[in-house]
């Protein structure tokens, strides 16, 4: 039996499986990089070991490292998580050579489906539908659109969509280096892509003793840059006969490999209903929420008795309900996905009190709390938020209100542009394919939840107003601007809106504000009176943002100071980091004339490239990076003098 289980990964998967080990009696320990120092589950752990470094490739991609760490800390079985080296055949070799358990497939599967283009033609012997394999050197005008992909990984990394010919060889080139970088792997290979295809996946868990149970199926079809964004289960595409024909599929490919363990078998559905084989995740997957809360299921504690040698029961328990998953991501869906990090001040879901038994309910599986600081080295989601309820409807109603309701301060997310999905008349009516972001369009989708801040922006100065007098060493209790005679109006400016108000005998009086009255007004909590409707603001400042909660919304203000340095102003064509991050390409040199919309450079953050283009026809002045160097958000990159 298992008694002390090191998890080599990081986050909110290292936190998931250290859940269930305390359930279950087992001892626990985690292993942390230095930029992961003071994140909880370096601290939930019974033990924890410090990997030196930052990168990666420092750190968590060491199977050296991570053996030693489970030696030192009196391990005695390894859980991979998801990502990293999960589906690594040396390092799932390397910890029994070790004489640790493997919480995972035998090597000799992981290394089989590690190959996207050797899999399939496995697959294909087996009797599973696939698509068909592209040399990039042999692709004609009549096979596209494709789909440029990395031979190994996964997440989205190292895909290109290739809709042109001319596009070809910078897609090629691209997805190498990110597979590269990512994987240590730069193979990729082609297939057709479906512009509208389903993303459908099967949650298979085998026993040592040749059961396979195929615990339901997820959808998945709702992505960014081929990287998931709301899952659900089950799929609202799948009829009871399609439902049978891919657990099938399913089972085959895992008895193929002679498979152990918890894995998800991946296909594309067509538009006709027709499903492929496109690639077997040898490992837990980031949405295995979704299949516990509708089987009641611990799919970790699972994993752990097969390699105990648990005997799986003939069958599998039948699925209930809808369960509907949501990545929460550190990142600007209005501006290319843009990544963020920094520190994450508040973060709070209301009533998340799900984990895996069934009912209606929320759950969290987060890798960061209050305070918790947001790097640039590692993927940037923060959460996933899952719920579950005896309908689909039901479920993407109480997720949307959760989401719309959680206290978010710090970072930018893309927590609107996820209750917007989920409250859209498409995604309702189960319209959900993986080309649901270019039908509907991302501008409306991104929308702000609340589209007037004008309202938050009054409670922010008032509650700004409240702040100010309790700090007061005079007369605090009088309100702040008080005259005994009418004066002007007190002014406070957050961006492009300004707010005039002034605290009367008679009450609030408010420019543009003439059905308001105020209720009550403390630093950190307002009640307006609008026009007979009462609402209550909460409100949170960190330095100049303000973060204003309300049942109209989320909004984030920046007040504006009294009197603006003239310094600080960027010279005209300036274009600056959106992210910290690394200079990995550079296109340009200073005098090249560009044109819009040609790439300048590309920066690395998150494990993902980034492009930085031309925003006008123009010549570049200044080139101030090169390749390789570091940068921190906000540092200028390139000067494109816009022709007149």
């Amino acid at each position: 039996m298992i008694q002390n289980l090191l998890v080599a990964n990081r986050g909110e998967i290292a936190r998931r499986v250290f859940r269930t080990c305390r359930d279950a009696g087992i001892g626990t320990v985690a292993v942390f990089s230095d930029a992961d120092a003071g994140l909880p589950h370096a601290n939930e752990a019974d033990t924890a070991v410090r990997l030196p470094g930052n990168a990666p490739s420092e750190t968590y991609l060491r199977s050296d490292l991570l053996i030693k760490a489970a030696a030192d800390a009196g391990a005695d079985a390894v859980h991979p998580g998801y990502g990293f080296l999960s589906e690594n055949a040396g390092f799932a070799r390397a910890v029994l050579d070790a004489g640790l358990t493997w919480v995972g497939p035998p090597p000799e599967a992981i290394e089989t489906m590690g190959s996207k283009v050797e899999s399939k033609r496995l697959m294909a012997a087996a009797g599973v539908p696939v698509l068909s394999e592209l040399d990039p050197a042999e692709v004609t005008e009549r096979d596209l659109p494709l789909l440029v992909k990395a031979s190994a990984g996964g997440g989205g990394r190292g895909m290109r969509v290739v809709r042109a010919l001319a596009e070809l060889t910078e897609a090629v080139e691209g997805a190498r280096a990110e597979a590269g970088s990512a994987f240590g792997d730069s193979t990729v290979f082609c297939e057709p892509y479906l512009e509208a295809g389903r993303h459908i996946e099967v949650q298979i868990l085998a026993d040592q003793h040749g059961t396979v149970w195929a615990l339901g199926e997820r959808e998945c079809s709702i992505q960014r840059r081929h990287q998931k964004v709301v899952e659900e289960a089950p799929s609202p595409l799948v009829d009871p006969a399609m439902r049978e024909e891919l657990f099938d599929a399913a089972r085959k490919a895992a008895k193929a490999i002679d498979y152990v363990g918890a894995g998800t078998v991946e296909f594309l559905a067509g538009p006709d209903g027709r499903f492929y084989f496109l690639e077997m995740n040898t490992r837990l997957q980031v949405e295995h929420p979704v299949t516990e809360c509708t089987t009641g299921v611990d799919l970790v504690s699972l994993q752990l008795q097969v390699a105990e040698g648990l005997k799986l029961a003939a069958d599998p328990p039948q699925s209930t309900g809808h369960a509907i998953e949501v990545r929460l991501y550190a990142e600007d869906p209005a501006e290319g996905w843009q990544p963020q990090s920094g520190t994450l001040h508040r973060f709070a879901v209301p009533d998340v009190d799900l984990e895996f038994e069934h009912g209606p309910g929320l759950r969290l599986d987060s890798g960061f709390v209050d305070g918790s600081v947001v790097g640039v080295h590692y993927d940037p989601m923060l959460a996933k938020v899952i719920a579950w309820a005896p309908t689909r409807n039901e479920a993407a109603r109480r997720l949307a209100k959760a989401l719309a309701g959680a206290k978010i301060h710090g970072l930018v997310t893309n927590r609107d542009l996820l209750v917007n999905i989920l409250r859209h008349n498409s995604f309702l009516a189960g319209e959900t394919d993986t080309a649901f972001f270019d039908r509907h369009g991302l501008d409306t989708l991104a929308q702000p939840l609340n589209s007037d801040p004008k309202l938050s922006a009054l409670a922010a100065a008032l509650a700004d107003s409240a702040a100010n007098r309790a700090e007061a060493k005079t007369l605090g209790r009088l309100p702040s601007g008080w005259r005994n005679v009418r004066s002007a109006l007190q002014r406070k400016r957050f961006g492009d809106i300004e707010i005039g108000y002034a605290l009367t005998r008679d009450g609030l009086r408010a420019e543009g504000f003439d059905d308001v009255a105020l209720v009550s007004a403390e630093p950190g909590r307002v009640v307006l009176d609008v026009a007979g409707v009462r609402r209550v603001f909460e409100v949170a400042k960190y330095g100049d943002t303000v973060y204003v909660d309300s049942a109209l919304g989320p909004v984030t203000l920046r007040a504006e100071p009294r009197f603006a340095d003239p310094d600080a102003a960027l010279a005209a064509g300036s274009l600056v980091a959106p992210m910290p991050g690394t200079v990995v390409r550079v296109a340009v040199s200073t005098g090249d004339a560009v044109k819009a919309g040609d790439p300048l450079l590309w920066l690395e953050a998150m494990k993902m490239e980034h492009r930085i283009s031309a925003p006008a026809d123009g010549v570049v002045s200044a080139l101030s990076v090169q390749t390789g160097q570091q940068v921190e958000v906000g540092t200028v990159l390139v000067v494109v003098e816009e022709k007149q």
